[in-house]
């Protein structure tokens, strides 16, 4: 028992090392598979085959239709001008003086619309690189504030957030994307607000020392002046999917598409500041594309429609149409006798992304064949952060069919025989490990999670609850420096992880842990709300 219970934990090590290096988690995964199965003396071929790739199948069969149409929604909204034109909007309403803030809200806002996390890396930056050398605030805080508003707050904390981290909770507890709404919207506003403390108190600071804007980065430092402009951007692209660091950055469950129009969304005028989509030539008419791959919005109002839809579509369906439908054949056989409870937050953010990418060719009819372009695009690069995640998960089921992973549950439980507690520690460790929100709560959840929902029940937790704490718990230790998030948005951002994981740490890591840990007492005392 003690020779598989240390062979878990080098092929643990092995996972984070090839992650971090840059291996792609799709041969990472079961590589460290085989050395647990090794130190254990468990069969390789029958585990492979009959644990490890159904566990696979599985989370595809049930999260692909959310990556395939995140991916696709992202890419439109690139397509069409729209994430680009949000961003100006707000932070042209902000002013560059509210840099932090204004970077944090353009961000949040984009994520809980709907957009990927990577298609957000790719749209902020330039913007923020913008605002930032107009408040002159030193360049190492733009990861920092690009990932309080995507990694945080938004991704797992707010009620009704269409990404992944929110859903996957409701399929174990038969619970809604708006599970325990007071309980995120305290939760993420406290997030919120400490991050933002964070940030400010990290920008007096580095100005206090002298910092500014103009100081070479690393990069420079060893590339020359300017490396950083772009040099991030074009080293991630990912248009087909894949690239040399994109196993890394897949690796945390998000959808990854390409920064093409994100990222070129300006033309260099020389200053830097490019040319807005308020104050363009004739040459760029709303009739074609202002820059190559990207269409000016005929108005600021439109961009903003699909964004709204989304979080419309997803409620209406949530609260209003499905509870009024009869679900009575899903008891048939044929699908699984399953309950509305087992899908509905799933089946609710797929329909309020189908339905934002229809408003999106709607309002675009006069560039439909070409925007069209952006389906194909967009599902193909649905396909890496897929299957990455999926392999973490089939990782995660033959650790948990080891018969060292006894040691692991009972110490899990050691810690607390309280259903909350376990839930948010298991997840967050596990998040911790893999460097993935998602694939460490699947992880989680599919060890442990019908005995955690038995166990609340019988404790009287309300299921809101564990679903809420679960979810933030994911988006804690999952922002390890491994993280594929975290790496990416770094490399993009020009930056190293000397000069820029600390404020990356604290505000996606350090705080959302110390919050979730201080409301777990909270609804122990006063239960859900």
């Amino acid at each position: 028992m003690a020779l598989g219970l240390l062979g878990i934990l080098v092929s643990l090590a092995l996972l984070i090392t090839l992650a971090y290096r840059g291996v792609t988690i799709v041969v990472a995964a079961p590589l460290s598979a085989l050395v647990a199965m090794l130190f254990s003396g468990a069969p390789i071929l029958a585990n492979y085959t009959e644990i490890f790739m159904p566990a696979l199948a599985n989370f595809i069969g049930q999260y692909f239709p959310m990556f395939l149409t995140g991916a696709i929604f992202g890419k439109l909204m690139t397509m069409a001008g729209y994430a680009t034109d949000i961003a100006r909007v707000v932070t042209r309403w902000l002013g560059p003086k509210r840099a932090l803030l204004a970077t944090v809200l353009t961000t949040a806002l984009l994520t809980y619309g709907g957009i990927s996390v990577f298609v957000v890396v790719f749209v902020m930056f330039p913007l923020a690189r913008e605002l930032f050398r107009a408040a002159d605030i030193p360049r190492r805080l733009i990861p920092g504030a690009i990932a309080h508003g995507m990694l945080t707050f938004t991704m797992t904390a707010l009620p009704g957030s269409p990404q992944v981290q929110n859903i996957i909770p409701g399929q174990a507890f038969q619970t809604t994307t708006f599970a325990a709404p007071g309980l995120g919207i305290l939760g993420g506003t406290i997030i919120f607000i400490l991050g933002m403390l964070w940030l400010e108190h990290r920008k007096r600071q580095l100005t206090a020392r002298g910092e500014h804007f103009a100081d070479p980065t690393a990069l420079e430092l060893r590339s020359g002046a300017g490396a950083d402009i772009g040099a991030g951007a074009a080293a991630m692209s990912v248009g087909d999917g894949s690239s040399s660091r994109g196993s890394a950055g897949s690796s945390a469950g998000q959808t990854r598409t390409s920064p093409g129009p994100g990222a070129t969304t300006a033309h260099d005028n020389g200053t830097g500041n490019g040319t807005d989509s308020g104050n363009t030539s004739d040459s760029a008419s709303p009739a074609r594309p202002a820059t190559p791959g990207m269409l000016t919005p005929p108005n600021h109002v439109f961009p903003f429609i699909p964004v709204l839809l989304v979080f419309l579509i997803n409620f209406g369906c949530t609260m209003v149409l499905f509870p009024l439908m009869d679900w009575g054949y899903l008891q048939d056989e044929r699908y699984g006798g399953i309950g509305l409870g087992d899908r509905a937050g799933a089946w609710a953010v797929l329909t309020a992304l189908a339905g934002a990418i229809l408003a999106i060719l709607a309002m675009n009819a006069r560039h439909l064949r070409w925007i069209l372009q952006g389906i194909t695009d967009g599902a193909r690069n649905a396909l890496l952060p897929i299957f990455n995640t999926a392999s973490e998960v089939g990782y995660g089921a033959v650790v948990a069919s080891l018969a060292a992973f006894a040691l692991i549950r009972e110490g899990i439980f050691g810690v607390s025989e309280n259903a909350l507690v376990a839930s948010a520690v298991s997840t967050s460790t596990i998040s911790g490990v893999t460097g993935s929100a998602s694939g460490g709560m699947t992880i989680a959840l599919n060890a442990l999670g019908e005995e955690l929902r038995d166990l609340a029940v019988d404790q009287g937790i309300s299921l809101e609850a564990m679903h809420r704490i679960t979810a933030m718990a994911s988006g804690g230790l999952d922002s390890m420096p491994h993280n594929g998030a975290v790496i990416t948005l770094i490399i993009v951002c020009g930056m190293t992880h000397r000069e820029s994981y600390k404020d990356v740490g604290v505000v996606s890591l350090v705080i959302p842990v110390l919050v979730t840990a201080a409301l777990i007492p909270l609804v122990l005392t006063v239960g859900s709300f």
